[in-house]
């Protein structure tokens, strides 16, 4: 995410324009706002910070990879700790006629709201998960400052896809599936790879893993994807890797944490998919998190 995306923290609590508004703020000695609510629906995605989040008078700490969802009419604040340490974070308020739209257009939009009338505000995601979602605030973010063809509707895609994510991965982490029979064993076996990208995951490790052939498995994605297996793990790897360098994360570690572990392998890898080199890709597409 370049420089032009990030946005001075404003004091407003209003929304200016019909549909939404994203936000991304990196702070110091940040003064919080005082406990206030919204006639909109927030979502909040907390990158770092020593910060309490207080929701309807208790007080939760925050870690890195927590994804709020504040209802309209529901008090809270940001209590900071420790304002020597860059509070980061995505903003991301939504109408209540979109949000009633949309939950009108599918039911696979309503688990989250569902679960914040509850009183179920805070999901925690992993560092891989939570990359993904970043990844799709930057293509969201990237849109609106755009000018190009269809902008208003890739826009409205870029929306829908991120809300559908957080769904499906809030869901699927409380009804957890226990039976095979329950999932398709495609589901089931790319579930389990976007879950291990970091570890083994050749044909044999599957095999022995889910009492399937080799055989079963090879063929399985060659027929679903058009892809063996082993380009579509490396697709998924490279896929984690860029959304972790654009989100600020250095080489070595993202590419070790998205599965690699020899670099000549994963720089040629990388560059035939990007047309770049990593540290390249970092530096141009890097937000400026750290500056």
């Amino acid at each position: 995410m370049k420089k032009k995306y990030r946005s001075v923290f404003n004091t407003r609590q209003t929304m200016i324009s019909k549909d939404y508004e994203i936000y991304y703020y990196s702070d110091l000695h940040f003064q919080s706002v005082g406990s206030h609510s919204h006639d909109y629906y927030e979502f909040y995605f907390f990158v770092e910070g020593e910060v309490f989040m207080e929701i309807e008078d208790r007080k939760y700490p925050l870690s890195p990879g927590d994804v709020i969802l504040i209802p309209p009419g529901i008090f809270h604040q940001a209590l900071i700790r420790d304002a020597e340490v860059p509070y980061r974070r995505f903003v991301f308020w939504i109408a209540e006629d979109l949000a009633e739209a949309l939950l009108k257009e599918s039911e696979d939009y309503a688990y989250v709201f569902q679960r914040s009338q509850k009183g179920d505000h805070i999901h925690h995601y992993d560092a891989l998960s939570f990359n993904d979602l970043r990844g799709k605030l930057f293509s969201l973010l990237d849109e609106q400052s755009s000018g190009r063809y269809g902008r208003d509707t890739r826009i409205s895609l870029c929306i829908r896809d991120l809300l559908l994510q957080i769904n499906r991965s809030v869901y699927e982490k409380e009804n957890p599936v226990h039976n095979n029979e329950e999932r398709s064993f495609y589901e089931t076996l790319t579930s389990f790879i976007d879950s291990h990208l970091e570890e083994d995951l050749s044909l044999n490790r599957l095999s022995s893993e889910f009492f399937l052939s080799r055989y079963y498995i090879a063929h399985l994605f060659q027929e679903r994807t058009g892809l063996s297996l082993h380009q579509y793990i490396l697709k998924k790897r490279l896929k984690a890797c860029s959304d972790a360098l654009r989100s600020g994360t250095a080489v070595k570690e993202a590419y070790l944490a998205s599965g690699f572990r020899d670099y000549s392998s994963f720089f040629r890898a990388f560059k035939k998919e990007y047309g770049t080199s990593p540290s390249e890709y970092r530096q141009l597409n890097r937000s400026s998190i750290d500056e």
